[in-house]
């Protein structure tokens, strides 16, 4: 439809008057790309990355796996077909040429022939910078054939190395080479032993091996473990499966082998078990830090104590408290899972605010001042002594209405009964509720 990158929108718009515009999600392109890579090492295992759209991929002495090159790039085509990605293919004996082909001439250069196969496309797919393009357009070269013919001291004096190299790169006088896709570490780690095993005390023994030998792999990339699988195989070729999960990630052995302890003590060992493998299934960056005389010592054993009882009733269900950006009383505070937050430093404490703080419970009365008499949860109070009031305006600007319905002012109660309790009254619509509780 005449479109390409770089286009302004007002531009594509003349083109395409329907064209919709959504942000770009670079990151989740990339992850994309590379999770295609790894599709692509089916065909060969020399696959890399191509810019920021395309992949290179090495398969010398992988072809006739496929049943020739022919029959290889169409069973890719076919592939991605059913995937719905539409793509370009190009192949040859040059990375150049192979290049050029998917970007301008989608096809298959013969062994020998990139550069007949080749001689007809723009310069523009020697993969030359566009400025340098245009100049030898307005010199009258347009094609790899013109440039070709050219004398090599004339276009270096006038274009510099980058033109004669790409182009001896595309025609296989230039080596290039494919850098493959480094793989991903994998953090696993296993001991097949001589004989069977099956008492507790014997399977911790080789858990800690295990361990140690896995805790050595982290610290060398400077990663700490999240999750742990530990995977017992009997000799009958069953599988027993102990997981942990930590509430922060770790490499230390002294800590992470007492909490396999509860899920080992579980396990079937049936006639005994002859293979331990334990995998980090979850890693997040761990880097060391300095200790000195100066540095303070982190006390570790909250973190421990949120590992034991989350291996019990789960990470998620052990909670705490963290302050939000809110003057709203019910809105001030969220709850998130311990192992997965940090503690807040310290709670704003311009307002008093009671120790117990529940959902607005009505009392009744009209009146602008807190009521003399009042019953609550079944029993009833005297006004003692009052202090307030505390006005507290709606958040306007968000369009929840729990949080727009209205003005309070918030008054602290103290009962001659001996309860101090905080109270509101909202003017937009008469009425006293009781919010909290002060100690």
């Amino acid at each position: 439809m005449g479109l390409h990158p770089g286009m302004g929108f007002s531009d594509a718009r003349a083109f395409c008057r329907d064209l919709q515009s959504r942000p770009a999600d670079q990151k989740a392109d990339q992850d994309f790309l590379n999770t295609l890579a790894r599709w692509a090492k089916r065909y060969c295992p020399w696959v890399g990355l191509e810019g920021i759209n395309g992949l290179a991929l090495n398969i010398a002495g992988s072809a006739h796996l496929f049943g020739g090159e022919a029959a290889m790039m169409d069973d890719m085509r076919h592939g991605l077909t059913q995937a719905g990605i539409t793509a370009h293919l190009g192949l040859a004996d040059t990375r150049g040429a192979a290049w050029a082909l998917a970007h301008y001439g989608e096809g298959i250069a013969p062994v020998g022939a990139a550069q007949a196969q080749i001689a007809s496309l723009p310069v523009a797919a020697l993969r030359l910078e566009e400025k340098t393009c245009i100049a030898l357009q307005r010199l009258g070269v347009r094609d790899i054939a013109e440039l070709s013919a050219l004398p090599r001291a004339t276009v270096t004096r006038r274009f510099g190395r980058d033109v004669l190299l790409r182009l001896d790169q595309a025609l296989g006088a230039q080596a290039e080479e494919i850098s493959p896709l480094p793989e991903a570490p994998h953090y696993g780690v296993r001991i097949t032993l001589p004989d069977p095993i099956g008492l507790t005390a014997d399977v911790m023994a080789g858990a800690e091996r295990v361990l140690e030998r896995l805790c050595s792999k982290l610290k060398s990339r400077e990663m700490g473990a999240c999750i742990l699988q530990l995977t017992l195989r009997r000799v009958d070729r069953s599988n027993q499966q102990v997981e942990l999960r930590l509430a922060r990630p770790l490499r230390d052995v002294a800590r992470i082998l007492p909490l396999f302890q509860r899920g080992v003590d579980q396990v079937d060992a049936g006639f005994g078990i002859d293979q331990l493998r334990l995998v980090a299934t979850q890693v997040e960056p761990l880097p060391a830090t300095q200790i000195s005389h100066t540095s303070t010592v982190q006390h570790k054993g909250l973190e421990d104590l949120i590992t034991r009882i989350g291996t019990r009733i789960g990470l998620e269900n052990v909670q705490r408290f963290l302050p939000a950006d809110s003057h709203i009383p019910e809105r001030s505070f969220i709850i998130s899972p311990a192992a997965y937050s940090v503690p807040a430093g310290s709670w704003p404490t311009i307002r008093l605010r009671p120790l117990q703080l529940f959902a607005p419970e009505p009392i009744g009365g009209s009146d602008t001042r807190p009521p003399a008499r009042f019953r609550w949860r079944r029993m009833s109070f005297a006004t003692a002594r009052t202090v307030g009031p505390e006005r507290i305006a709606p958040e306007w600007w968000l369009s929840d209405e729990n949080r727009c319905s209205g003005v309070r002012d918030y008054w602290k109660v103290e009962t001659k009964q001996g309860r101090r309790l905080w109270l509101f009254y909202t003017p937009q619509n008469p009425g006293w509720f009781v919010q909290g509780e002060f100690a």
